[in-house]
């Protein structure tokens, strides 16, 4: 009796589940054991209908098909293919596949192979354990092909792959190097030679996205938050390979579309009406949340005190660890969520306190609605900006825009100096942000003036263990830009600047 073989997969975890069929003298029925969910049994009649619609013989024997390791859960149509050819094989229909590959598929009602969501993750657990062959659907091909030294066989239908098989046509791309990929920055993001003045917050979105740090942009309506907050991600630079494979993965997912690559860095703006599960992730079947599908690009929260207060306390553990765990009694899943989160508020409900407009707030109303984000919440948040009115008379005033103040000048400084950290962490995706504790006393380059100064403000605005170690970070990006091996006082100096005022 031989065995095909299949993957169950969830948050990068996975193992491989061996399908094995029996034939027995019985009543004509097909019946999955090994803890099957409602999706996979379900392919009991996708497979008889696909048997049918492509002229193939169902054995007309009692069809006991057991999943292994029988004691887990498995769900997913991803295993109609695997089924299919195990049935025929043990029904002599067809001779027995030479190279044992991986098979994923979901069968139509027609005998077409549908496409399977995370067949990159999938893929992964796989070769981790020693394979190397797979037969996939065609339209997975592009996305499975970004993994190296592989040999990949796309199938569109059962009745053609039935025919290569006695035919001994089935043909293996191997995959040397991986596929090509042309990374790329979102074309259609805002330009930051479109925002007029703003230049501090303008200054502190290039800090954020050389040493990838949080920013809090605070102000009035109308004076351009969500304009500068959209302009940030047209300065980033492109996704490296790994950084395509891991987002595409992510996004495949929990979308329908299998084929697409995901070369620029996303970006993720949920409504404040989010509920805590779509924002971390969960779910009744696990599924990744907008942090997990913001990895490596932006989480853009407008409005966040507006949010439910469980849903932004739910965001501290992601902003440290740069991962979530959701555990569920049956199973815990790990998601990446190493995002550049960017963030805006008003000063008050009404929007105008302690700008030229009078404000309608109560002074209760007032501190009720800033004390909706909390002091852990806000410790984390390295770079918190006051956005101001700019004069009207400003705005549509021609003025000619210096090639530095355009996005695609910024990015290529950005990138410049990103490679300086690449260098001096010996790592490719390390930045300043995600400095330890050894880290900063390794790399951080404090000169003794700097330090005394930073020792000074921290005890006389009371500032927390984070908040001293994150000052040094943003310095550190600081004095990166600025080309400096050492942080200077001015580097320091500029770091406490975007400190909120209120700290304690």
């Amino acid at each position: 009796m031989r065995a095909q073989h299949s993957v169950q997969e969830s948050g990068g975890q996975g193992f491989i589940v061996e399908i094995q069929t029996h034939l027995s003298n019985n009543l004509p029925t097909i019946q999955l054991i090994g803890v099957v969910g409602k999706s996979l049994d379900e392919s009991k009649d996708r497979i008889r209908s696909a048997f049918s619609s492509c002229d193939i013989t169902m054995p007309r024997k009692k069809i006991t098909v057991n999943l292994s390791p029988s004691d887990i859960p498995k769900e997913g149509a991803h295993y109609d293919l695997a089924i299919a050819i195990s049935i025929l094989e043990e029904s002599k229909q067809i001779k027995p596949l030479v190279d044992k590959p991986i098979v994923f598929g979901e069968l139509g009602l027609d005998g077409r192979v549908h496409p399977v969501r995370g067949i990159i993750g999938k893929i992964l657990i796989a070769k981790k354990a020693g394979y190397t062959h797979f037969l996939i659907p065609e339209v997975n091909y592009r996305q499975a092909s970004l993994i190296p030294d592989i040999n990949i066989c796309t199938v569109s239908d059962l009745k053609k792959l039935k025919k290569q098989i006695d035919n001994n046509e089935l043909s293996f791309k191997y995959t040397k190097e991986g596929s090509a990929i042309e990374a790329k920055n979102d074309k259609s993001t805002i330009d930051f030679s479109e925002v007029i003045g703003q230049d501090i917050a303008k200054r502190a979105l290039e800090i954020a996205a050389v040493g990838h740090h949080n920013i809090l942009l605070s102000g009035p309506p109308g004076v351009g938050k969500s304009m500068l907050a959209k302009a940030l991600i047209g300065i980033m630079p492109p996704l490296n390979r790994e950084e395509v494979i891991t987002v595409t993965h992510l996004h495949s997912l929990i979308g329908s579309d299998s084929s697409t690559l995901k070369t620029s860095r996303p970006i993720r703006s949920p409504h404040h009406s989010t509920s805590s599960v779509a924002l971390i992730g969960g779910g009744q079947n696990s599924k990744p949340g907008e942090i997990s599908l913001s990895h490596k690009g932006i989480l853009f929260l407008d409005e966040l005190p507006e949010f439910k207060r469980s849903s932004i306390e739910s965001l501290r553990q992601p902003l440290e660890d740069k991962e979530v765990t959701i555990s569920r009694a049956k199973i815990t899943t790990t998601y990446p969520a190493d995002f550049l989160l960017i963030a805006t508020k008003n000063p008050c409900p009404c929007g105008y306190y302690g700008s030229s407009k009078p404000c309608t707030c109560s002074p209760i109303e007032i501190d009720r609605y800033q004390k909706k984000l909390s002091g852990p919440l806000l410790d984390r948040i390295d770079l918190h900006i006051i956005v101001d009115s700019i004069k009207h008379e400003s705005l549509l005033t021609d003025q000619k825009v210096k090639k530095e103040k355009q996005s695609s000048h910024i990015r290529e400084k950005i990138t410049n100096t990103i490679e300086m950290q690449n260098k001096r962490f010996n790592n490719q995706t390390m930045r300043n942000s995600n400095m330890t504790n050894k880290d900063i006393k390794k790399y951080a380059g404090l000169s003794q003036d700097s330090k005394e100064l930073l020792d000074k403000a921290a005890q006389k605005l009371d500032l927390s263990a984070r908040v001293y170690m994150k000052t040094i970070k943003v310095a550190r990006t600081i004095a990166d830009l600025e080309g400096s091996k050492q942080i200077q006082k001015s580097h320091i100096s500029e770091a406490l600047r975007y400190r909120p005022i209120s700290i304690r």
